[in-house]
């Protein structure tokens, strides 16, 4: 639960060098590459990166902006991040209370730049592949009893089973979790469910956005969930004593943060971080709720016709 508090960026002086959340200074190679462009007089080189202006139009438009990076992404993943995760839902009305958000998510920025960051990139460079292999899997198994809970409360008997039986094989064959026995056996791990799942399947609104102070991005609906899940988890009540369960909880969190170091490379180039990180949240979250399912654009069922 602490890991997706403090979602983003490493130690200061490796930061300029490999940090894919550090600030792109005003000297970029964009603004290197085309010595050709006149720089205005007035000295705006300097000047807000996420500012629009006619110069930037004329003298590239999207291209230079990004130092090819949308279209890197177009080009290998075929997506640029920022429409991918852009909604049509007006901010006003999803972020009402984005000034106090954008000053959590710095917060939270920093605290990861410091101490999750460098703590997770050391974890990937000395721990064998085989040991955070069984890492991971460990503190899935544990995560296993959260879901078939949340799976009995919307009613997902099917998913329930399946969950409780990975839960079991895994327990025990797989020597604690260890091993993920059940994936061989056609019990396939699922994206999960939470209490805010939950409730939203009961129909509760999801509220604003809000980003909470060293815990991260949530909705207010959200917010539950993670109380929920740390009362579900079998280690606060069997792990003795409490400084042991604190060191293999933070194991979880620093675990959890090494996994989404190769994902950061979203996060580069001249792009509001935050608005990213707020949209990729909420479209997520709605992907889990909904189970993956997707709306018909074209608002009819193909099933009618015959080809």
């Amino acid at each position: 639960m602490v890991l997706a508090t403090f979602l983003s960026a490493p130690l200061a002086l490796a930061q300029d060098a490999s940090d894919p959340f550090a600030e792109i200074p005003n000297d970029t190679p964009a603004a290197t590459s085309a010595p050709q462009s006149p720089t205005p007089a007035d000295g705006s080189s300097d000047a807000d990166p996420f500012a629009e202006s006619g110069a930037d139009t004329a003298s590239g438009g999207e291209d230079s902006d990004d130092d090819g990076f949308g279209s890197a992404l177009e080009d290998e993943y075929g997506f640029d991040p920022a429409d991918e995760f852009a909604s049509a839902e007006e901010p006003e009305q999803r972020d009402p209370w984005e000034g106090f958000n954008r000053a959590m998510f710095r917060l939270n920025d920093t605290a990861d730049r410091w101490f999750l960051k460098p703590a997770a990139t050391s974890y990937r460079q000395i721990t064998p592949i085989f040991m955070q292999t069984g890492i991971s899997n460990f503190f899935s198994n544990v995560h296993e009893l959260n879901n078939v809970l949340n799976d009995v409360l919307q009613w997902k008997w099917k998913q329930a089973g399946n969950d409780t039986g990975r839960f079991l094989i895994n327990t025990t064959v797989g020597i604690g979790g260890l091993f993920d026995v059940a994936q061989h056996m056609g019990l396939e791990r699922s994206d999960g469910e939470d209490f805010g799942q939950t409730l939203a399947v009961w129909g509760v609104p999801s509220g604003p956005y809000v980003v909470v102070p060293f815990l991260g991005p949530f909705t207010v609906r959200d917010v539950p969930g993670d109380i929920v899940m740390w009362y579900t988890n079998p280690l606060t009540y069997y792990v003795d004593p409490n400084s042991l369960e604190y060191t293999i909880k933070m194991v979880d969190v620093i675990q959890s943060r090494a996994s989404l170091l190769q994902a950061e490379s979203l996060l580069q180039g001249d792009r509001d971080r935050y608005v990213l990180m707020r949209d990729a949240y909420l479209q997520r979250r709605e992907f889990l709720i909904n189970d993956g399912e997707q709306e018909d654009d074209f608002g009819g069922d193909l099933d009618e016709y015959d080809f």
